[in-house]
């Protein structure tokens, strides 16, 4: 049985705070070469999710529009945090 909506943005939610490096220290952050604003593209990220759990929390519903377009967004900040070498875990000597 698949979840309803809001179930479904929480879960997304979910794996997106587990995925992005959220916690990273600007330093390390804005660090190397830029292509296109990581720490603003985060702060983006988290603006969002914080707003949509607030909606949920307020009893609205997540329609389909909306869990695609989280999702697009998501994928779309990835890819630009994988080319800045964001999206894995924190070597043990990194800067921070």
């Amino acid at each position: 049985m698949k979840p309803d909506s809001a179930t479904a943005m929480q879960q997304l939610i979910a794996q997106i705070r587990a995925t992005f490096p959220f916690d990273r220290p600007q330093a390390q952050v804005c660090a190397g070469p830029c292509q296109g604003c990581s720490l603003k593209l985060l702060e983006f990220l988290a603006t969002e999710i914080d707003a949509w759990e607030q909606r949920i929390t307020a009893g609205e519903r997540p329609g389909l529009a909306e869990l695609s377009q989280l999702l697009r967004t998501s994928r779309k900040i990835a890819r630009v945090l994988e080319k800045a070498d964001l999206m894995r875990a924190p070597e043990p000597g990194d800067a921070g």
